[in-house]
């Protein structure tokens, strides 16, 4: 298994982008979360939420528009992205582009080349700006008012392979990133070199200020173009959550896009970075390793359709047909190793769990138990604890619009794509979700910031019925299958417990993992009961 998740995207979008949850036979009680939080919490175990500003500057022709003037800046400001995730800090806003057009400060200046006897100079205009946002933080940082980091100044645009080694891993994929125009995503400036690098790029400045005769009109060509501009990221404290917090229970366990049933949508991204066949991909295996866990502590889930149809219970290997499958024997012969029918030679092993893997590639599966559930002094119930799920996503938009209309809870294990793959806010509109409350999953890299704030934007309703839990840097695809199946089990086992505890569930792959939207909630166990018993 590969260690991290990759947030970058893969096969063609790389190069688009350079171009333009058995249940208990009572109700469990509810765990008990009353002394979780401080006035510095919010709903998360490893962030801390701030107000992040931070200053920048940019040189332009006098001629430029004021929408190439914005443009400009955004461009600089999406540099932070990198920087900032190099210090495990995330914003909200999707790569930085919250430039306030009341904050342009602008000056016209002469830029003149200092070590150019003579130099008659350049008219230029000096764009000042302030960026704002909201942030998330790891705790470790909590007692921090600022970070001294860098942006990347307008000289790195021709400079980038200058700046590549200085500044990034070094690697191929860093290199392949710059040369695409997405050096900003690698970009590292708290890397030893890449300080050094700056520092003597900063002495050059300073020493050719020095020769400017008029320093109020002046700037030298160094300051102009150089390519890392310093600057303090100050984190000022933000209003957050403190004290427990929990999903809108009652109304997951009233019905919502299907009155009669708790539907869990699970969509699983491939994840390796060429398209390989689904038994040798990472995806597949955790993926399985989700449904195993669920499948252990809710034992009663039936597996009722596979669309497009397919034929599961049976199948050819070394010229033998193997009948009575069943689908809980191919999670264990993906992720233990172990169940495969009596004679089978190593061989034909590995041929039956890749057949059965080629059949449940891009299938919609889904899965039901039948149950009684009573909200509040309402009489028990025939209820349905649905989950409907696909392996096998890729940048095709279509999985998470049938998840996003369908799902009471939307699960997505898989790539982010840089944000531009089939999550792409751009992908959906107002009718993509039903009116119904939701709960959002996105467990990919840097999910906080390219789908927390766009997604609370398109649904009606925003945040009064939808909660969001993304992750604020980069999210492991290791245990991240088994992680994921914790916390839906836990969804759907009655015991109703809080998103800190939620969170707690899938803690080994906590990646400043938050819970947003959840604030305007108006469940608690302590005022609204909901038993969920065997039928």
């Amino acid at each position: 298994m590969a260690g991290g998740r990759w947030g970058g995207a893969r096969w063609g979008v790389r190069a688009a982008l350079a171009a333009a949850v058995a249940v208990v036979a009572g109700c469990s009680s509810p765990s008990d979360d009353s002394a979780a939080g401080d006035e510095d919490d919010l709903t998360s175990l490893t962030a801390r939420q701030r107000i992040l500003t931070f200053d920048g500057v940019v040189y332009v022709d006098p001629t430029t528009s004021e929408a190439d003037v914005l443009a400009a800046t955004r461009k600089q400001t999406q540099t932070a992205f990198g920087a900032l995730l190099a210090s495990k800090v995330a914003v909200r806003t999707r790569e930085l582009q919250n430039v306030d057009p009341l904050s342009l400060r602008k000056r016209e200046v002469l830029v003149i080349d200092t070590n150019v006897a003579g130099d008659p100079g350049k008219q230029m205009v000096e764009v000042s700006y302030k960026y704002k946002d909201e942030a998330v933080i790891p705790v470790e940082l909590s007692r921090h008012s600022s970070l001294s980091l860098a942006l990347l100044a307008q000289g790195a645009d021709y400079e980038w392979k200058k700046i590549v080694p200085d500044c990034t891993k070094g690697d191929k994929e860093a290199r392949d990133d710059a040369e695409g125009g997405l050096l900003w995503y690698d970009f590292d400036p708290t890397k030893a070199s890449c300080r050094h690098a700056i520092d003597r790029e900063q002495r050059t400045i300073d020493a050719d200020s020095d020769k400017l005769t008029n320093k109020t009109k002046m700037v030298s060509r160094s300051r102009a173009e150089r390519l890392f501009l310093p600057t303090a990221m100050r984190l000022a404290r933000a209003a957050t959550a403190a004290k427990a917090t929990y999903p809108e229970y009652d109304k997951l366990f009233s019905g919502g896009t299907d009155p009669n049933a708790l539907t869990i949508a699970l969509v699983n991204g491939r994840l390796a970075h060429e398209r390989v066949e689904a038994s040798k991909d990472d995806g597949y295996y955790e993926w399985m390793d989700t449904l195993g866990v669920i499948f252990t502590k809710h034992p009663g889930l039936e597996l009722k359709k596979i669309e497009p149809a397919e034929t599961l219970t049976s199948a050819m290997v070394a010229g033998r047909k193997i009948d009575g499958l069943k689908f809980q024997d191919f999670v264990q012969w993906t992720v233990y190793g172990t169940g495969y029918p009596d004679g089978l030679q190593a061989a034909d092993k590995k041929e039956l769990t890749a057949k059965i893997a080629a059949k449940l590639d891009n299938h919609w599966l889904t899965f039901e138990k039948r149950v009684k559930v009573a909200v509040g002094d309402g009489p028990p119930r025939d209820f349905t604890l649905r989950i409907e799920t696909l392996f096998g996503a890729d940048e095709d938009p279509e999985p998470h619009r049938r998840a996003l209309k369908r799902g009471d809870v939307v699960v997505y294990n898989g790539h982010s794509y840089i944000g531009y793959g089939p999550l792409d806010p751009s992908n959906f509109t107002a009718s993509s979700f039903p009116s119904t409350y939701q709960l959002f999953f996105f467990d990919s890299c840097v999910s906080f910031n390219y789908y927390e704030k766009d997604f609370f934007t398109l649904k009606a309703g925003g945040s009064k019925v939808l909660d969001l839990i993304t992750n604020g840097i980069e999210a492991p695809e290791y245990k991240s299958g088994e992680m994921q199946g914790n916390l839906i089990a836990r969804l759907l086992d009655g015991s109703l417990p809080s998103y800190q505890t939620l969170l707690g569930s899938a803690s080994a792959t906590d990646s400043l993992r938050v819970v947003d939207g959840e604030l305007d909630n108006s469940y608690h166990p302590s005022r609204v009961k909901v038993r969920v018993t065997a039928p």
